[in-house]
Parts: structure tokens; sequence; C-alpha cells
């Protein structure tokens, strides 16, 4: 098995920063109210609707039902596959902090969406108010009669969301921490492999 990936000191003080960023970013993101759609002003949100697009490509040779969750399921594998690229192809586990921080995210962009299936009020892609036949949740949460949860799983997914962005975080302090005490104590410098 590839050693663990070990950063140079250039490369640790930057991930310090990059923490740092996204601990604020985090902070603003977390107070985004879910149940009015803010996330839709996020930056990550363009990026993350197209993943979920093409998911509902992706899906549609099986069936209606896989083709419409496609989308949100694509949504979450993408940054899935990012972490675990990171941590099984690079071994590089604060890479796949930041990887499951991205899934933690796209789980706060689905939320909204779920949230809304009950009273559809969000603009969707075509610019209107969903209705079953283009709300991708209103649908899926229909076809199982869950519709009158859609409240409760909302905020679920939010609360969901916002547990891997914080587990993420600190998980990525850990990480650079370890790194530190390891490898860059008391200014002596090692590098594994």
């Amino acid at each position: 098995m590839r050693p663990a990936f070990v950063p140079s000191a250039g490369q640790f003080w930057l991930r310090v920063a990059m923490l740092l960023f996204f601990a604020v970013w985090s902070q603003r993101l977390l107070g985004l109210d879910y149940r009015t759609g803010e996330m839709a002003g996020s930056f990550l949100h363009s990026p993350l609707m197209v993943f979920h697009e093409a998911g509902h490509a992706i899906f549609s040779p099986f069936g209606k039902w896989l083709m419409v969750a496609g989308g949100t399921l694509l949504q979450l594998i993408m940054p899935a596959l990012l972490c675990g690229g990171l941590w099984f192809t690079n071994r590089d586990a604060f890479g796949a902090t930041l990887g499951s921080w991205f899934f933690g995210v796209s789980l706060l962009d689905v939320a909204p969406y779920v949230y809304d299936a009950l009273q559809p009020r969000l603009a969707l892609l075509n610019g209107k108010e969903g209705t079953v036949d283009s709300h991708d949740w209103m649908f899926l949460l229909n076809s199982g009669d869950w519709v009158a949860q859609a409240h409760r799983l909302g905020h679920a997914v939010y609360w969901a969301g916002a547990a891997v962005v914080v587990a993420s975080l600190l998980a990525g302090a850990w990480v650079l921490w370890t790194q530190y005490r390891k490898h860059f104590r008391l200014g002596r410098r090692t590098r594994m492999g």
C-alpha cells in the first residue's frame, strides 16, 4: 500500500490557510436558511447543479423514478468519489476531509428542495415553482406517500449536511495537527516514502 501523503512545509501552511478559509465559508453556508432556499445564492450551487442535471441524464435509462432521483444521487456521488479518490488513490487524508466537506455542502444544497416539496415556492431551473412533474422531490416523496413529511425530511437532510461539514472541518484540523506534531514540530522536517 502506498504511504500516506506528507506535505512539504509550504504545502502544510497552505493547507492550514485552506482549512481556515473553509471554516469561515462553512459558517456562512450554515447560516443560510434552507427553508427559503438561500443556498441557491451560494457559489457552490451552480457547480452542484451541473452534477445534478447530469445525474438525470445518466440515470434516465433506468426508468422515471431513478431518472428523477438520479439528479440528487449524482450530486451526492461526485463529492463522495472525490473524497474516496483523494484517500484511496493519493492517501491524502486532508484532501479527503475536503471531499467529505463538499459532500456535506451538497446535502445542504439538497435540503431546501426536500423541504420545499410540501408547498413549492422555490424557483426551479425552468424559472417556475415546482409541480409534481417538474419538482424532483415533490415527485419522489409523492411516489412513496411521504410528501406530508417533506419539512421533517428537509430538516433532517440539512442537519445531516451540517454535521458532515462540521465533522469534516474537525477531521481536517486533526489531520493537520497530527502532521504538524509528527513532521514539523521543533523545526524538524521528516518525509515518509
